[in-house]
């Protein structure tokens, strides 16, 4: 059983709440540098690999290589929805000069001398995160909408596909950015709602909890009132420590010294207040306990996820994977429509604070083996083959019928 409120005079320490915001997601996009045509084969070095590419027609690929058809005399970027052509008559290229070098003409239909689909959506999106950052009141979506070229409903569903949010969450996360930078630096919290976009304080103080995660008179303190409920107890993997805020749970860790867990997590919150968890908090405790004992139970715990939109967005893939299944960086960074993106999504996973609740052990190097992992490889590869023990025995009574 966890036990709360540990080593006695520390149950009432002064502990940071982790201070992570939305970042601009057109910066994040406008970072999306194109490789050197030296480097774009690399993530296909074979022209097998090219091929298998090109006949599951895979997106990922555009903009790496290019290929061509001897009888047909055009090239196309791999995705073409073009009937296949037959393997002998393909060429590839690591560009459209060198395709175009070679005597071969662009498809009319997937264009591949131009900017991609993806491309050309991903800089409609980067205008419009622009222009909501750059406007004194927010812009309605009707507006982003005509400034883009689309119906609204098309907007929206382009938007949210491109940044994993919507307009209007995406103008709240920017604002919440100010709005932080106003307090820190602002004499007074008035003149900070207003530097930050607001147009009355009512509507700031409806949403400040949201956007700050305490109050502004708390955060300009350096957080200093919010509260961090905590446990450390022991379970099958070691030392667990589970810390809760008022919005839900905001750290799952594991370790073998207690004492160094706790430590870790008055790092973490350095000027929150760290209190000993009571009655009902030892039932939630029991419920994350309960999560990695038997992982084929479920469980719906309340979070408190705080990261920045990119982060969050790989923390909702892990928590998609299935119990018993892997993906590797690659795939979570398809899956969120980052290809390229795969180093960032690993400090993502490392960055993630919930173990288990999040499951970044699921995910794994490429040829399967395992990567590093926060609270050690060993613990990962445990929780992986307990998982895989728990998917097996709930999937063969199914099987049976």
């Amino acid at each position: 059983m966890a036990r709360t409120g540990v080593f006695g005079e520390a149950r009432r320490l002064n502990l940071p709440l982790r201070d992570k915001y939305l970042t601009h997601w057109s910066r994040i996009m406008n970072a999306r540098a194109k490789c050197p045509e030296s480097d774009r084969f690399s993530s296909f070095p074979t022209d097998d690999a090219r091929w298998r590419a090109v006949e599951r027609r895979d997106a990922g690929a555009d903009g790496r290589f290019w290929y061509s058809v001897e009888t047909t005399g055009v090239y196309c970027r791999p995705s073409c929805g073009a009937r296949l052509p037959r393997r002998e008559n393909v060429r590839f290229h690591g560009s459209p000069t060198e395709a175009e070098g070679a005597g071969f003409r662009p498809c009319k239909r997937c264009r591949p001398n131009e900017a991609s689909l993806a491309e050309r959506r991903a800089a409609i999106v980067a205008n419009a995160c622009r222009a909501i950052e750059n406007a004194d009141a927010v812009p309605s979506l009707a507006a982003l909408a005509k400034a883009a070229g689309m119906g609204r409903f098309h907007f929206h569903r382009i938007f949210k596909a491109c940044t994993g949010l919507t307009p209007k969450a995406y103008a709240d996360a920017h604002r919440g950015r100010r709005a932080r930078e106003e307090l820190s630096r602002r004499s007074t919290i008035t003149e900070a709602i207003y530097g930050s976009g607001f147009n009355s304080s009512g509507r700031f103080y409806a949403t400040a909890s949201g956007l700050l995660g305490m109050t502004p008179k708390q955060f300009r303190a350096g957080g200093r009132g919010a509260t961090i409920r905590f446990a450390v107890g022991q379970c099958w993997l070691g030392a667990i420590l589970v810390a809760a805020s008022d919005r839900g749970i905001c750290a799952i860790r594991f370790g073998d010294d207690p004492d160094a867990l706790l430590r870790g997590l008055k790092d973490a919150f350095p000027e929150a207040e760290l209190v000993g968890g009571d009655p009902s908090f030892e039932r939630l405790v029991a419920s994350v306990v309960g999560l990695i004992e038997t992982p084929a139970s479920g469980s719906s715990l309340p979070l408190d996820v705080r990261g920045t939109a990119f982060q969050q967005r790989v923390w909702q893939a892990l928590r998609e994977i299935p119990l018993g299944s892997t993906a590797t960086y690659t795939e979570i960074a398809r899956r969120i429509g980052r290809p390229k993106a795969v180093r960032a999504v690993a400090q993502a996973c490392a960055a993630n604070e919930i173990a288990v609740a999040i499951p970044c052990h699921r995910v794994v190097r490429t040829d399967g083996s395992l990567s590093g992992y926060r609270w050690g490889v060993e613990r990962k590869r445990a929780l992986l083959e307990r998982e895989s023990r728990e998917s097996n025995r709930v999937s063969l009574p199914s099987q049976s019928r």
